[in-house]
């Protein structure tokens, strides 16, 4: 085996991706700090119009990415190739980010030596095949060297689920603290704007969060809600928007790559998801001073100090999602004050760099 080190991330992607690709992406310009040589491989639908977002991302941060396109639930014709890449390179740490780049892990280290490791983002999803997914994902996760969870709630549920003590890590998600710096306030009309950002699916909640922007609409308060990002329920949200009786208040923006500047147009930010890890979204939003209203859904009820940096509350309930906006909107205080301490907090702990210098010492 080859004395260079080389790391290979690897990752099953539709559409435009998500909050993982921007730890994944951004990692390989610190690995080569810390020296390391590296290599991102996704591997996507055939055609998937999503991954050309995903490349220009990868070029954007000087990422290698190497994309696989696979149409088979177990492709070996991917398993090929994929062999043959950590053959050339010459890949001494496999580290996968989910169920399937966790079995191929499993796989390939049968055929090339090397160190495996994953990290747990997050079990957000549910579809007729979650069960078989998570299923593999638990089997693969009792045979990796190190396994790094972005959430104590997630460390919690890797304990339960067979990972040994001394192979498991909580790892916190983090983000470029000097890339998300509020500019300038935001000029607007005068009316709240409420900002969402998420791939349009169900675990995101985001029909919940329309429902309590009407409601306050309805009682009287100014206020709007925009919503950034693309998936499966793009068309079912159109028309629920569309039917709303404030449907002139409420804009689905689509993906957006323009970070810095979406998050400078918020007033508050708002998580409503059902299920998360630990969302770098939020860390951003708070980073770039924009108050926020978040969930109690995995990581957050235990990074988010609730009602000195964000503003917390039960998943599922549009009652709290309501109560939560309306203080909000009502007390001008309250968010300047969960703003200055938020963009504090993420200074001193959520640092990208601090972070790859850890996931490092990790690898082999």
């Amino acid at each position: 085996m080859t004395s260079r080190r080389c790391v290979l991330h690897a990752r099953i992607v539709t559409g435009t991706g998500g909050g993982p690709e921007k730890t994944i992406l951004n990692s390989p310009r610190h690995l080569r700090r810390l020296g390391f040589e590296s290599v991102v491989v996704y591997l996507h639908p055939p055609g998937d119009p999503g991954f050309a977002v995903i490349e220009e991302r990868a070029r954007a941060a000087d990422a290698e990415l190497i994309g696989i396109p696979e149409s088979l639930p177990v492709d070996p014709r991917a398993l090929r190739r994929l062999l043959r890449i950590c053959r050339e390179r010459g890949v001494t740490v496999w580290h996968g980010h989910d169920y399937k780049s966790n079995l191929y892990g499993v796989l390939l280290a049968k055929l090339h030596r090397m160190q495996l490791v994953t990290t747990v983002h997050g079990w957000v999803k549910h579809t007729s095949r979650t069960p078989l997914y998570y299923a593999v994902d638990r089997w693969c996760l009792k045979r990796y060297e190190r396994v790094l969870a972005v959430s104590a709630d997630l460390e919690r549920r890797c304990l339960e689920l067979g990972v040994r003590r001394e192979r498991l890590v909580l790892v916190e998600n983090a983000i470029d603290t000097d890339s998300f710096r509020r500019r300038a306030a935001r000029s607007g009309t005068g009316r709240l704007r409420v900002g969402a950002v998420g791939r349009l699916s169900e675990e995101k909640g985001f029909e919940l969060l329309i429902e309590a922007v009407e409601r306050l609409v309805a009682s009287g308060r100014d206020l709007e809600l925009a919503i950034a990002g693309e998936g499966d329920l793009r068309a079912h949200l159109e028309r629920r928007v569309a039917d709303s009786p404030c449907a002139d208040r409420i804009e689905l923006l689509g993906f957006r790559a323009d970070t810095v500047e979406l998050f400078e147009g918020f007033d508050v930010f708002c998580l409503s998801s059902l299920r998360e890890g630990l969302p770098n979204v939020v860390l951003e939003a708070m980073a770039m001073e924009v108050p926020v209203l978040a969930t109690r859904s995995g990581g957050m009820q235990e990074f988010a100090r609730d009602g000195e940096d964000a503003l917390l509350c039960d998943p599922g309930s549009v009652d709290e999602l309501e109560h939560g906006l309306a203080r909000l909107c009502d007390d001008p205080d309250l968010r300047t004050r969960l703003a200055r301490n938020a963009r504090a907090r993420i200074e001193s702990e959520c640092s990208f760099a601090a972070r790859m210098d850890r996931v490092a010492s990790f690898y082999a």
